[in-house]
């Protein structure tokens, strides 16, 4: 008799990694579409749009009836709890119309980010209570993959030992539950950009991160296999003297995940972290082209934008029913941009109605 313990059927083992490997296909990403009530209603702060149920539903049924076009550059859309359950003007669930293009439905599972004790200011990620009943229910009405956002921060001392210890063991309990009842899990250690710290600094802290997080998943037995990494690009801090290129960054960021990140692993899906539309597909690009021309690639580098593939689409649409088209024409624009930039394509020159804008967030939580 072995030793190691079976912890999932081949059928199921199968199914995650299928799933994982479709999320991450060539030139396709993923739309990060779960902002809070609270997170919903800043965005819509910006175009003077009430925050009331109705304007949330006609924002994501605008964003997920984009048309055909969408579908060949979005794999999977994340969802929060109210949109999950939502349907559109004719009746039909948004799961269902997601669904019916061929993009995956997932779902946020975190109840979100709440102080660590014993720490200057540091956080932990609220919600595994009952999430096993949530995901079992998730799964049955369509989910296939979910997302749990876990943060660290920069500065003289830290991240601690003790945040991205108890972090990355948050992030290994959550992906078990995610795995046992059908669903992907998305893993999320985002290092903040808030602070003066460098690229270098950037690169060391977001290795020593992974490392933790690798070393959880491995304890907690999870299937890398049917996982993904939605990782912080390498960047200097926010407020740093000197900026970096894209292709700095593109190095540095490659460069740590080739330190931290097992081959097994099907794909990384980067989020934007405040940078701007631009920005973010810009080095999103240089990521994809160092890896391509400077040795291995195990993984997929793609997306998982928020705030970087809707910045435009809010300021085109500003609430009103009569500019639906042209904002849904700006979105595709956007995540064409970087399904090309996946493959290390992108020439840089799409600009969108939120133009340069900086879409960072201070301390940013949800």
């Amino acid at each position: 008799m072995s030793r190691f313990h079976q912890y999932l059927p081949k059928e199921k083992l199968d199914e995650l990694r299928q799933t994982a490997n479709a999320i991450v296909a060539a030139g396709k990403g993923i739309l990060a579409a779960d902002e809070s009530t609270g997170t919903i209603g800043k965005r819509f702060d910006k175009i003077a749009l009430e925050n009331v149920e109705d304007n949330r539903r006609n924002y994501r049924q605008l964003l997920f009836t984009s048309g055909p076009e969408m579908a060949k550059h979005i794999s999977g859309v994340i969802l929060f709890h109210e949109t999950f359950y939502q349907k559109t003007d004719d009746g039909t669930p948004l799961v269902k119309v997601l669904q019916d293009n061929g993009i995956i439905p997932g779902i946020k599972v975190d109840k979100g980010t709440v102080n660590l004790a014993g720490t200057d200011g540091e956080f932990t990620t609220q919600g595994l209570d009952g999430l096993a009943e949530r995901c079992e229910k998730y799964y049955k009405d369509g989910a296939r993959f979910a997302k749990w956002r876990c943060v660290l921060k920069i500065s003289s001392h830290t991240p601690s030992y003790l945040a991205m210890l108890e972090n990355a063991n948050v992030l290994a309990r959550y992906a078990t539950i995610c795995q046992q009842n059908g669903l992907v899990p998305i893993v999320e250690p985002e290092v903040l950009p808030d602070g003066d710290h460098d690229l270098l600094t950037s690169q060391r802290v977001t290795e020593e991160v992974l490392a933790f997080v690798y070393k959880a998943l491995a304890d907690h037995h999870v299937y890398l296999e049917g996982t993904l990494l939605k990782p912080n690009m390498v960047t200097p801090g926010q407020s740093a003297k000197t900026k970096a290129t894209p292709e700095q960054v593109g190095e540095a960021t490659v460069t740590a995940l080739r330190r931290t990140v097992p081959s097994a692993v099907p794909g990384v899906v980067f989020l934007s972290g405040g940078q701007s539309e631009e920005e973010a597909t810009l080095n999103l690009n240089a990521i994809n082209v160092y890896a391509n021309k400077s040795g291995s690639k195990p993984w997929g580098l793609s997306f998982s934008f928020g705030r970087a593939l809707q910045a435009s689409v809010l300021q085109a649409w500003q609430g009103k029913a009569g500019n639906v088209k042209h904002a849904q024409e700006e979105f595709v624009k956007r995540a064409t941009a970087n399904g090309v930039a996946t493959l290390g394509q992108y020439t840089g020159g799409v600009q969108g109605a939120a133009g340069d804008q900086s879409l960072f967030v201070k301390s940013h939580a949800y």
